[in-house]
This record gives C-alpha cells, structure tokens and sequence, in this order.
C-alpha cells in the first residue's frame, strides 16, 4: 500500500489507517488481533487509538482499546512494524479518566495520560501522541459552519496553548512519544501550536486529525491552506460519517447491532437536512455500481490533501471493503458529481 509522509517528520504511513474505537465494545480483544492481523497483512502499517475508547466513553471499559491493541503486539512481535497513534483528552468534566477528578491539558494530567497508555499498550514510546480535542472551549470538531454568540465563552483557568506544547516537549525529550498531533481543531488553533512551535516553545504539529467525509467537508479551503503550507498531515476520521454513508440507516432503518440501535449517539449526523443528503450521497454511489461505504472511503482515501483514512469496522467483512478502497479508481466523473451534491447539500454535518 502507498506510503505517504507525515508532516515534516521522516515517518511514512499508509494511505490508510486502522481505527480501533470499537475494540473492547463492540468488538472482543481476539476480534480486535484478527481486524490487527488483516490490516498489517493487506499493507497497513498505521493504527490510531486513544485513552478515551472504546467508544462510546465509560469509567468501565476505558482504556480497553490499548490494552487490546497492547496484547496484540506482544503477541506478534509487532511494534517495530507499525506507526502507533494514541490520544490525551482535553477538557473533559468526565472524572474516570484521572482517577476522580476532571482532565485538562496541563501537566499533571498529560504525564499521567502518556503513563498509562504505555503501560496498557506495552511500549516505551508512541509515534503520535494527540490531544484528543481542545482545552478550549470550543463547539466539538471546532469547525462549526456558523457560530452563534461572538465572542466565545472563554474558560477562566484555561490553559494556554505554550503552557500545553510544553509539556509534549518534556516527553518527546524523555522518549515516551517522536511528535506531536492535534484532533478536533480549528484553524486558528492549528496556527496558534505552529507560531508557539516556531518560537521554541515545544515541537511541531506533525498531524491533525478531523473529521472529514462526504457530509462534512469543513476541512476544506481554510484548514486545506493552513496543513497545506505548514506541512500538517490531515488524517481523516469518520469517512463513512458514523455509518450513515454505508446506507444502512437509510429510509429510517434500524438494524440491529448497529451502533444507533446499541449505543443511539449518532447525533452529529442526525442534523436537519443529513438524512437526505445521506440517501442521494449512496445513491451516487450505486449509480457508479459501488457499495456506498467502498464508494464514501474511496472519496476520502483519494483525496490529495488526506495523509491517511482512518477506517473503522465491527466486523472482517466491512474492514475488508474498507481497504479495498485504496485500490479503487476514483475518476473525475466520480468528483464532479460528489461536488454537484455537496454544491446542493454543503455540509450538514460539521
């Protein structure tokens, strides 16, 4: 599978990469080494994960998703063979993830973050260390398509963006992580890590991680500049947006075992207007004879400016149709018809 670069970094990883939300929920630890197996052996060599999965986030199962994927490099002898990504929380009222009390991007909270995800993914060191989203009070994904009250609330003990890198310098230079990425970011937040960066504060974003789909394409144009220009990797999330662009929730469905009927959390892509898009977006999709999911990761996988998709799946079956996506030939026929819907729909799932 194509290597592409990350960032400034000297690090390659494939055009796609195995998102492990669902590895300790919905889908058992051997499930998780098999979904691991399949990846590393069709060419993936890059796996994103988090403190906070599996998902959706309990004090119960928290930290299930490394651990899974910690015992399967044991097992396999698979850590010099991957490119590993992790996340830190941001601000979160959420106690579980700090042993009572809530998480911030400050110290105490990153060390302890970064600690105990090495320990459940038994390694020294992580490729990647995210923040997962902002300190900042920011609406989630931080890319809204309008906003409503300027100025924005602002956190009275919010924590500065320097105070923040920091920290991450502190660990790249103990070894626990090379370099350091952002999820859930806005432009400005982006701009603000590098210009601290090219002060010396701390070491440069190599990464972002958005949400990026056939429905939300807020990526585009000011964050395309900004990663385009500051060499930032965009790593896509959500490319299938939650399982709307497979088109099994179409018309109203609810089939069972899908995570709406387990789990009813799917409400960044139950906005007015989404549903409709859905349906016309898998429409296309049939109409040039591709499943809606092969069709919504195709589009995001070929994308010039995605460093990688991150693809998700409960099952072999859909992981497979996930990776066949890298090997689909994505026409201009193909772009200007998604860029006829979007021109009609725009994005209503930011």
């Amino acid at each position: 599978m194509e290597k592409r670069r990350l960032g400034r970094t000297d690090i390659f990883v494939s055009r796609i990469c195995l998102g492990t939300m669902t590895f300790g929920e919905q889908n058992t630890e051997q499930e998780g080494h098999e979904q691991l197996d399949l990846a590393l052996e069709r060419g993936v060599n890059f796996i994103d994960t988090a403190e906070l999965y599996p998902i959706p986030p309990k004090a119960e199962t928290q930290g299930r998703t490394e651990q899974t994927i910690g015992t399967w490099m044991k097992s396999r002898a698979a850590r010099d063979k991957i490119v590993l990504a992790t996340k830190v929380v941001g601000r979160t009222a959420n106690e579980w993830f700090r042993g009572g009390r809530p998480s911030r991007l400050v110290r105490a909270d990153i060390t302890d973050a970064i600690d105990k995800s090495l320990a459940r993914l038994q390694t020294d060191y992580v490729d990647v260390y995210q923040m997962h989203f902002p300190d900042r009070l920011v609406p989630w994904g931080a890319n809204p398509v309008r906003v409503g009250e300027w100025p924005a609330k602002r956190a009275e003990d919010e924590t500065s963006i320097a105070e923040t890198l920091a920290v991450f310098d502190d660990l790249v230079k103990a070894g626990k992580i090379r370099h350091v990425g952002l999820s859930n970011e806005s432009s400005w937040g982006v701009m603000k890590f590098v210009a601290e960066a090219d002060k010396g504060v701390g070491p440069r974003v190599a990464t972002l991680q958005n949400a990026y789909n056939l429905v939300n394409r807020t990526f585009e144009v000011n964050l395309a500049e900004v990663c385009d220009r500051e060499e930032v990797s965009l790593l896509a999330y959500s490319p299938l947006a939650q399982g709307y662009l497979t088109g099994k929730y179409d018309d109203g469905a609810l089939p069972t075992g899908s995570r709406k009927q387990l789990f009813d959390r799917l409400q960044r892509y139950e906005t007015p207007g989404a549903a409709e898009a859905h349906k016309a977006y898998n429409t296309l999709a049939r109409d040039f004879g591709l499943e809606p999911a092969l069709f919504a990761n195709a589009f995001v996988t070929h994308r010039s400016f995605v460093t990688s998709n991150i693809i998700g799946a409960t099952s072999i079956d859909q992981l497979k149709l996930a990776l066949d996506s890298a090997d689909v030939a994505w026409t201009p026929e193909m772009q200007n018809a998604v860029d006829a819907l979007h021109q009609r729909f725009g994005n209503p799932c930011p």
